[in-house]
């Protein structure tokens, strides 16, 4: 699991005007001339406070930052206009917000120049000096001394995020225009295949590298020259080209162009350099950020990191006591940052829903059965246990898959090769797949880095086929008892790559035909389920018996058992297990609301709104521990059923705590006292940050001096007529 995001720009977010599409000229009076007027200038040495500060050294090199009307409307088109239709803000209020936003930024940047100029510790690759940065500026065209002025602050890897960042912008923006002129529409009428969303984590650049050869693709270029860079399904040069025509024309439109500009090369465009000036601040003050957090933890202790886990347990214990439903939406929330410590009762936990849907064609043979047959007998579940022994999956992993970047689709398979570790992987199923390694297609510096905690090594069911400079992917059809042994299979091959002395075992799972008084599964056979009398499905008492759903069940056994202070360590047991349920979730699952869930999900002792087979199962499972599993069937599919966590009874009539923090364990990447010790880290990261922040634009606010004036005409849009 990822740690808190890095707090950005806390109070000072400059948007990129990713919004400038939507808008047509503001004021139609408006002329270039006009937007170049400065609104605003800022310059931190002409503040009371800056003669006496410890950065009085430096009055002669800071000169004055300005902002202009272009800039309050590039921010308006961006984040100004959606804010007054959320908050129902008048121009007015929302050009004085802008206003003060977009000084309150300059200030803090200044600051952060003088700050980097006084300490020369905050940057293990550049040193920054007076000289240096004048040289730099000095140095710079007079179009591009502002950016200048940032880049000297920033060292390489930080410059090449800023420009990588700033073409991901436009490329994105123009990805958004360009399916205004595409034909979206399917040819399928029935496919249980859908779009696959990839995990959280994966991102389309390693973190530390940038691909300089990245360009944004406008159409009047070649999309091949655009390295890393993957057109939309659909797209063509001309639908790009309109798309960016309606760029330019909305640029124009607005002012953020000047007459005369050449359009053919976007980054010679000064609307492509203002948005790469405030990727350039952007960076600078989460380089500020990067110092408080390092400056911040060496201020946590031992004592203080207890102390505050201490307290946060007493504190849950207390209130889930007083009020469960606080407990309950507590469960909603977790995270890698927000934890759930303790529980009022045992039996709450976490399940992943892996999804095997009816196909439409069986969903609606399944609806006119049940207008038919009813539920009063029994016959609409012994029409839907028919139905449910026909249902197939499929690998939908293919459209992660649908670009030309090389993905190395296919292993290598020479076993003098040390590095190929073919036979050192589960490829299950029939002897006669072709495999599509998931580990080898996320290669570094390509489109997607390797997961973290994502085991990464299922095979991909189905064939590959080489076509043209892309592979056609098509999955193979499995069964319900295919994939119970797809899972079983993997499970128990992961499971040998466990670290002695955290190892665990695949207990021999089991169909049952239900589940007795004392939850324990009734053996039975896979064709029994589809061979009841209606009778089977009630108790007694003539009422749906939803343990008769249950149609197997299984067990992770973990030695010493489940440690979920070691859930996300990778190489636990509990990590592989975990990481491998939730690899097959993404390979088959059709649930696309539990993907990319935290643990999955939150399942209650008391009724829920979930359907009752599912609501039984989920309970059952967390009643049994984390590392259990069934399947049980409802009117959606088959749904496989594993409890990645649950709260359980501490033998004392209480409930065990889950987590315990060690301080030696802070290091440790993935056991919870490395992602509490992080999470706490961060929230006094983004409280100094931003109490620094605030201090320093209090100190120096009487630096800047505003032109009303100069904007008054847009201030004034609310009574224009």
């Amino acid at each position: 699991m990822k740690k808190k995001t890095k707090v950005a720009a806390i109070a000072l977010a400059a948007a990129m005007s990713t919004g400038v599409l939507a808008g047509c000229g503001l004021v139609s009076t408006n002329t270039s001339r006009d937007y170049a007027q400065v609104i605003a200038e800022v310059n931190i040495t002409n503040s009371a406070n800056f003669a006496s500060s410890e950065y009085a050294d430096y009055a002669d090199v800071i000169g004055t930052a300005q902002i202009t009307k272009r800039d309050m409307v590039a921010y308006f088109l961006s984040t100004g206009y959606s804010m007054m239709q959320s908050y129902g803000w008048t121009y007015h209020d929302t050009f004085a917000m802008i206003s003060e936003t977009l000084v309150n930024r300059q200030v803090y940047l200044q600051y952060a120049m003088l700050y980097l100029l006084e300490d020369e510790s905050t940057d293990e690759t550049k040193e920054f000096t007076a000289e240096g940065y004048r040289a730099a500026v000095e140095e710079a065209s007079d179009d591009e001394k502002s950016l200048a002025a940032l880049a000297y602050f920033l060292n390489d890897d930080e410059e090449k995020k800023a420009l990588y960042d700033t073409r991901v912008l436009f490329n994105d923006t123009l990805d958004s225009q360009e399916t205004t002129y595409l034909d979206t529409q399917s040819d399928s009428t029935d496919t249980e295949e859908t779009a696959r969303t990839t995990p959280t984590g994966i991102d389309t650049e390693d973190e530390d590298y940038y691909n300089e050869a990245y360009q944004v693709y406008t159409g009047t270029n070649a999309a091949a020259d655009c390295v890393g860079y993957e057109v939309q399904d659909g797209s063509t040069p001309t639908s790009r080209r309109k798309a960016y025509g309606d760029l330019i024309a909305s640029l124009r439109s607005n002012e953020l162009i000047s007459a005369g500009e050449d359009t053919t090369n976007i980054e010679n465009l000064s609307y492509f350099k203002m948005e790469l000036e405030n990727s350039y601040e952007t960076a600078l003050i989460n380089k500020m950020t990067d110092i408080f957090e390092t400056a911040i933890k060496s201020t946590v202790t031992q004592e203080t990191a207890q102390e505050v886990y201490d307290n946060t347990y007493a504190r849950q214990e207390r209130a889930f006591a007083a009020d469960t439903s606080s407990f309950e939406s507590a469960l909603d929330g977790v995270s890698d940052t927000s934890f759930v410590l303790t529980a009022p009762e045992a039996n709450y936990g976490f399940v992943v829903n892996i999804l095997i849907p009816f196909s439409t064609k069986q969903s609606l043979d399944l609806s006119n059965a049940t207008a038919d047959l009813g539920d009063t007998k029994g016959n609409k579940f012994n029409a839907r246990a028919d139905l449910l022994e026909q249902i197939e999956g499929t690998d939908q992993r293919g459209t992660w898959f649908t670009g030309t970047t090389d993905y190395s689709f296919l292993p290598n398979t020479d076993a003098e090769d040390p590095s190929d570790d073919v036979d050192n992987v589960y490829t299950g199923g029939e002897s006669n797949r072709s495999y599509l390694f998931f580990k080898d297609s996320i290669l570094e510096n390509t489109q997607y880095q390797r997961v973290p905690n994502y085991y990464g090594r299922y095979t991909y069911n189905g064939t590959v086929t080489p076509k043209d400079d892309s592979y056609v992917l098509t999955p193979n059809r499995i069964t319900i008892d295919g994939f119970i042994q797809e899972m079983e299979g993997y499970l128990t091959s992961a499971a040998a790559a466990v670290t002695v002395g955290n190892a665990y075992t695949v207990e021999e799972g089991q169909y049952v035909n239900g589940i007795d008084a004392e939850d324990t599964p009734v053996s039975g056979t896979s064709a029994g389920y589809f061979d009841r009398s209606v009778s089977d499905y009630y108790t007694a008492e003539n009422t749906v018996d939803y343990s008769k759903f249950i149609y197997y069940a299984g067990q992770v056994s973990f030695e010493d058992g489940f440690n979920a202070n070691n859930m996300f360590l990778d190489g636990s047991a509990e990590n592989v297990a975990y990481s491998v349920i939730n690899e097959l979730s993404f390979a088959y699952n059709t649930d696309t609301a539990g993907l990319n869930s935290y643990l999955g999900y939150a399942i209650s002792t008391g009724s829920t709104d979930y359907v009752p087979e599912f609501e039984y199962a989920a309970q059952y499972v967390c009643r049994n521990g984390a590392g259990n599993y069934v399947v049980v069937a409802t009117d959606y599919g088959w749904h496989i059923i594993y409890c990645t966590f649950s709260f359980v009874a501490d033998g004392d009539g209480g409930v065990a705590a889950p987590y315990t923090f060690n301080w030696e364990d802070r290091a440790q990447e993935g056991t919870f006292s490395y992602l509490f010790y992080e999470a706490l880290c961060a929230d006094l990261v983004s409280d100094y940050a931003s109490t620094m922040q605030t201090k320093a634009i209090d100190a120096y606010s009487d630096c800047a001096v505003v032109y009303e004036d100069r904007y008054a005409d847009l201030s004034g849009l609310d009574t224009a007529s």
